[in-house]
């Protein structure tokens, strides 16, 4: 199973449904959201190991062409938690 590196430089196994929580709770609609964590799934499946910061990455290219108001929503919520 992959493992994520958190930026604290913990570790906690790989859960797909953190990626569809996180789409979902920014505007995103459920099914687009289980896809898309889907395909990151299997693009990390396997490495040992992938950062937040690439998963981050990975979801917002996907948003951008895909979902651009839930994509504007996830980086004005990133934005808020900052502050």
């Amino acid at each position: 199973m992959t493992r994520v590196k958190k930026r604290d430089g913990s570790e906690e196994d790989f859960i797909r449904e953190k990626i569809v929580t996180a789409i979902v709770k920014t505007g995103g609609k459920l099914e687009p959201a289980r896809r898309i964590a889907s395909d990151i799934e299997k693009k990390y499946s396997s490495r040992s190991t992938v950062s937040t910061e690439e998963i981050r990455k990975d979801v917002l290219d996907r948003l951008m062409k895909e979902d651009e108001s839930t994509y504007n929503s996830w980086l004005e919520n990133e934005k808020k938690k900052r502050r």
